[in-house]
């Protein structure tokens, strides 16, 4: 994501580019193709909401930036209430071809594993880096990279998947289209069907890390099984909460718990498993899911699973345009720096690929406002947060400045919110319009 939004922004400024991707050469955990910008943990980019949601308005201004990522995104759209999901392959394939149509890139499909020592470069190598460039890092920064386990949730085809027992339905019904507000399908259980669940969740056999791996959980991607073991409760609060929603079959008793699963493709032949990250083995996953009603005949397109995450202590050692303090030539960007998400990924690639051409035409670049969210997050990463305890973080309105000087204020959260935007968005577009008329 963060590679692809770079190249595309440098691309469009007038800059030659040669994208350096090792897919399909050298393969990942996850990943099934050498697509540029191949999604693996999600299709879903999040709540697409501009006023009230952080992540939101960082589309927004991606938008306004001409990002590459959120103009396929709209391309490939499926209905999802509120939330901004895409039809997977067909985005990443669109990604692809509009960077091999651009008359400025040109891809090399080969690894990186040492870091370059002179030209123009950016790093956005992703969580799954390779174990070279990896390994380059750690020689060049004499620090051991921190990392985090990331897990991916299990997909079912549509058509295994008991319809008299479960039904189509958003939350709330959210949604401005019938299509939007029936982009979830629920899977409905009893108190005793829960228990039941959650006893075979804690008994299943899971996946053991091998001996001196003792990273943690990015808290966005907990396997259900951890959610699971701090306690009965938690999964019916988290992803499983029966709240908004209504059965369709038996509208007069209420769930007590719902498994939600979301449309994967524009097909809707193909539906993930809401919030069902999971470490355990292949085996007991088919065992422990096949236990949800509506799922008993359920067919995966596929398992779960959980991957090793590197990203770099960035307040220690880049600057604040993302350079390798130790090696200025070299920029990160995206989830390496430790961002988390595909949009804020990409947020950090738009970026970079903006302060690169600035820096090789001589343009001084006006320092990205803190109260953007672009700003919020690039200012957390490169000195807002504390480098001793730097983990991984979503963009949210926490990372902004406060309102009038004063966090919150007297302000309900839905004004708070609007006053966040609205300020973000005058800010954005006057930082757009000085890098408009310094480019002239």
């Amino acid at each position: 994501m963060a590679g692809s939004e770079a190249a595309w922004q440098a691309a469009n400024a007038g800059v030659p580019v040669v994208i350096h991707e090792m897919r399909p050469k050298v393969e990942t955990f996850a990943h099934r193709t050498g697509n540029l910008g191949e999604m693996v943990c999600s299709n879903s980019f999040r709540s697409d909401d501009h006023e009230q949601n952080a992540v939101g308005l960082l589309h927004w201004e991606m938008r306004q930036a001409g990002g590459l990522i959120m103009e396929m995104a709209a391309k490939h759209r499926l209905p999802a209430g509120g939330a901004l999901a895409v039809d997977r392959d067909p985005f990443a394939e669109s990604v692809t071809a509009a960077l091999k149509a651009h008359h400025n890139v040109s891809v090399s499909y080969e690894e990186i594993t040492e870091l370059p020592d002179d030209g123009h470069w950016i790093i956005a190598t992703g969580p799954l880096t390779s174990g070279a460039m990896a390994e380059a890092i750690q020689e060049e920064t004499g620090a051991e990279a921190l990392a985090f386990f990331d897990a991916i949730a299990p997909i079912v085809y549509f058509d295994s998947i008991n319809m008299d027992v479960c039904w189509m339905q958003s939350r709330y019904d959210k949604g401005d289209t019938e299509d939007e507000r029936t982009a979830y399908l629920n899977c409905p259980m009893t108190k005793a069907q829960y228990e039941a669940f959650i006893d075979a969740l804690l008994s299943a056999e899971k996946t053991e890390f091998k001996e001196g791996e003792t990273a943690g959980y990015f808290d966005g991607c907990l396997p259900i099984e951890v959610m699971a073991e701090r306690g009965r409760e938690t999964l019916r609060f988290g992803p499983m909460k029966p709240i908004g929603l209504t059965n369709a079959h038996d509208p007069q008793n209420k769930p007590y718990a719902v498994v939600q699963l979301r449309r994967d493709n524009a097909l809707g032949t193909l539906f993930n498993i809401v919030g069902f990250q999971t470490k355990m083995k292949y085996g007991a996953q088919k065992a422990v899911f096949k236990t949800i009603p509506g799922l008993e005949n359920a067919e995966f397109a596929r398992l779960g699973g959980i991957h090793r995450n590197t990203f770099l202590n960035s307040p220690t050692l880049l600057d604040s345009e993302m350079r390798l303090r130790s090696r200025p030539n070299v920029r990160f960007a995206g989830q390496i720096t430790g961002v988390e998400g595909y949009v804020e990924s990409a947020a950090m690639g738009l970026l970079a690929g903006r302060m690169t051409v600035a820096e090789m035409t001589g343009q001084t670049l006006p320092v990205v406002p803190d109260t953007t969210a672009m700003g919020a997050l690039v200012t957390h990463i490169t000195g807002g947060a504390d480098a001793k305890t730097f983990q991984p973080m979503n963009v949210n309105f926490g990372l902004f400045p406060p309102l009038d000087g004063v966090r919150g204020g007297r302000r309900g959260r839905k004004e708070r919110y609007k006053a966040y935007t609205d300020r973000a968005k005058a800010d954005w577009l006057a930082w757009l319009g000085h890098q408009s008329q310094d480019a002239a």
